[in-house]
């Protein structure tokens, strides 16, 4: 059985804007292995989000196929890729997407709504990852009730509990500060040792550290220049531009 958890074939996405015809993935083939850490980096408009959306189920591409687990992901229907995602993919964003009147413990369970698990096993689940990301303590705050590092310990106990392969990170640090984003980091550090495959896309050249592999993207193409490489990473960081 291969590794390989995520296969981007060619893919290209083009949007028309104002008239105009914007290519914002010119051709990504890229192979992300079961159990890898990688951050996706690059200035704005270079992909990334653009990347992150489409190997998310959210956005299809215009050309070229993506597989996640041996399953072509646009091939699936609607219906059925809102169940893929629901099983294999946590989404985490920057600005943690909580609902601001529901408890910690009760924005964690929301992934289990459509789920057929029973009322007790969906609770020690939401307990478990509430634990797991330390944050079981403050689970029955509401979000302004706690601090910014701890509402995005929630978002990524919430993108965790329903087990997925693939833990999807859009900025996760980017309205943190410094000391409460290396905690962050460190989290999702220790859970990618403990086997989760993580996709990141950041800004922030100091979370490329804590990921294994470092991808740079430019002008909708993944860049092998040493010198796009070094604008983004610390010394000594590996970073790729290609599949695999």
């Amino acid at each position: 059985m291969s590794d390989i958890l995520i296969a981007l074939k060619e893919i290209k996405k083009s949007y028309e804007t104002k008239g105009e015809i914007v290519h914002a993935l010119n051709g990504v083939s890229l192979d992300i292995y079961k159990g890898e850490s990688i951050a996706v980096m690059g200035q704005s408009g270079s992909g990334k989000s653009t990347l992150l959306s489409i190997i998310g189920g959210l956005n299809p591409p215009s050309e070229g196929s993506i597989e996640i687990d041996g399953i072509d992901l646009y091939k699936l229907s609607q219906e059925k890729r809102a169940d893929f995602r629901l099983k294999y993919l946590g989404f985490v964003f920057q600005q943690f997407q909580l609902i601001p009147y529901l408890t910690a413990f009760e924005n964690v369970m929301l992934p289990l709504t459509m789920t057929k698990y029973t009322a007790k096993q969906k609770r020690e689940m939401a307990e478990h990852v509430l634990n797991r990301v330390g944050i079981y303590k403050e689970m029955n705050r509401l979000p302004s009730q706690i601090s910014g590092g701890e509402q995005e310990r929630v978002a990524i106990a919430r993108a965790l509990v329903n087990d997925p392969p693939l833990i999807l990170a859009d900025e996760p640090t980017g309205s943190l500060d410094t000391r409460t984003g290396t905690e962050i980091m460190e989290l999702f550090q220790t859970l990618n040792r403990e086997g989760q495959t993580i996709l990141m896309v950041t800004h922030n050249p100091i979370n490329t550290s804590y990921m294994e592999r470092t991808i740079i993207m430019k002008d909708g193409v993944l860049s092998t220049s040493e010198i796009e490489m070094q604008k983004y990473l610390p010394f000594g960081k590996r970073a790729t531009g290609g599949a695999g």
